[in-house]
Order: structure tokens, then sequence, then C-alpha cells
């Protein structure tokens, strides 16, 4: 299980690391503004701006998808495979 843990965490926070430096860069229209990191992204002038928004979603459900898949759906599969084993054998 420890295994399961560090991968969700190693993509936690890798993703959301990732995220904040994009959305920083992207997102935030001032450092006086409320809506740091939420606001909506400015249209892209060139490709790179199109490329950093788009990966800036990317991160963000890569943090969020992948800490849920290591912490719940693979942990819930195991438990569950065992118990059908354990239902099938007796």
């Amino acid at each position: 299980m420890a295994d399961e843990f560090i991968k969700g965490l190693g993509l936690l926070t890798g993703g959301g690391l990732a995220w904040m430096v994009l959305a920083s860069w992207y997102r935030t229209e001032s450092f006086e503004s409320t809506h740091q990191l939420i606001a909506a992204p400015p249209e892209p002038a060139n490709v790179f701006d199109a490329i950093g928004i788009f990966l800036n979603d990317v991160f963000l459900w890569t943090a969020v998808l992948g800490a849920l898949t290591f912490w719940v759906l693979v942990p819930a599969v195991k438990e569950l495979g065992a118990a059908y084993d354990e239902r099938r054998s007796s």
C-alpha cells in the first residue's frame, strides 16, 4: 500500500507544482487581484501560449485524478479482488 500512496503523492505534488507555475504565468492578472490562479486565461498570442494554457488544465487533472486513482481506485480494486477470491474459495 505504501507504493500506491507514494505514486499518488508524486502525481499530486508534481502535477500541482506544474499547475501552479503555469497558472501563475497565464491566470494571474495582477498580484493585487483576489482571482489569482483562477482567472480566465487570456487569448493565446502564439503557439507556446496555447500549449501552456492547454498544459495548465492537463496538469490540474493529472494531479487530481492521479491521486484519486492511486489512493482510492487501486486499493478498492485490490480489496474487491481479494473479497471475490475469498468468496469463490469458500
